[in-house]
């Protein structure tokens, strides 16, 4: 088959028409914008999907990526307030919010918000000390999130996170730190272990004090008590005495018998609980302490008298016939 001029032109025509379709048809992937420049201007931005363009006349200015992305800040020397020298790196997270911004206000987005990232960190580091520095990472981060958002604003960027990694002082520096936190930690420990000891000393004090006061009100109750009982003791000593010597007066034998009888028993008990007495010989049988009270009454009528008679003559007392003369205990000298 032989085609003529026209047929060619018709095919040619097609495949033209073919070739311009695809190139004004553009597939925009999730997570990406494209900028479209209408002979060199920017005009609109394309959204994931399929999208047509004016072939010949507009083009993809810019692919951008809108995912959150990462950028590693590498390690640069921080010198603090107090002068002292530290490596410090950090990690930073950004997002593109507007592509056009992006595209078209920065020149070279990445390099940019690096070198921002890194000259704030050295400007906010070197505005503390280092026990701050060490101590305060989580303010670091804020006031540098703070500080490199507000700068990337105008780009259509947004700054999401900045961390910092690690820290590192001097070695040297690092010992003296530890000695340091040492000398501290024992400084604390003694601090404790005095309080303790004082707290201890304060607590047995007290105890001693309570325990003096508790004994001082017992003897205190104690001599109360004692004294109120020798009190009783001496009122029914001066009641007994009293009522035998009106006894005695009004002639009563039985009750003198009654009070010589009971200090010779009280003689009696005293010579044989003697401390330095080790041998006691006294008439112990029962017919010796009768005989004695008997004697005892006898003298005692004789002093009184009858209550109508007159008192007669003493008579010589008749002495017990014993192979050995009884003793008296009254002058009886213990044997050591």
């Amino acid at each position: 088959m032989v085609l003529g001029g026209f047929d060619i032109v018709v095919i040619a025509l097609v495949v033209f028409v073919i070739l311009v379709l695809f190139a004004g048809v553009k597939t925009v992937p999730q997570g990406y914008r494209y900028t479209i420049e209408r002979f060199g201007r920017y005009t609109r931005t394309l959204e994931p999907g399929l999208n047509i363009i004016t072939p010949f006349i507009e083009r993809i200015g810019a692919r951008l990526n809108v995912m959150e992305q990462v950028l590693d800040v590498p390690t640069q020397e921080v010198i603090t307030r107090d002068n002292a020298s530290v490596a410090a790196d950090a990690v930073a997270f950004y997002q593109v919010l507007n592509a056009a911004q992006a595209a078209y206000q920065v020149s070279n987005l990445e390099n940019a918000i690096l070198n921002l990232t890194m000259t704030n960190i050295r400007s906010v580091m070197g505005s503390m000390d280092l026990d701050e520095l060490l101590s305060n990472r989580d303010a670091i981060n804020d006031r540098l999130l703070r500080v490199v958002d507000d700068a990337v604003q105008p780009w259509g960027i947004k700054v999401t996170r900045i961390e910092i990694k690690d820290i590192r002082p001097p070695t040297d520096l690092v010992d003296a730190m530890a000695r340091q936190m040492k000398a501290e930690r024992e400084k604390r420990a003694q601090i404790l272990e005095a309080e303790g000891s004082r707290n201890a000393q304060i607590l047995r004090a007290e105890g001693a004090k309570q325990s003096a006061i508790l004994e001082a009100e017992g003897q205190r109750e104690a001599a109360f008590r004692e004294a109120e009982a020798r009190e009783r003791l001496a009122e029914a000593e001066a009641k007994a005495t009293k009522m035998v010597s009106e006894a005695i007066a009004a002639g009563d034998v039985q009750a003198i018998n009654y009070f010589v009888a009971q200090k010779y028993t009280e003689a009696l008990t005293a010579i044989g609980s003697a401390s330095n007495s080790k041998i006691v010989m006294m008439p112990m049988e029962a017919s010796s302490i009768i005989g004695s009270l008997s004697g005892i009454a006898a003298i005692a009528r004789e002093v009184f008298g009858d209550g109508n008679n007159p008192p007669s003559p003493p008579r010589p007392r008749q002495v017990p016939s014993r192979t050995n003369p009884p003793v008296n205990p009254f002058n009886q000298t213990p044997e050591r």
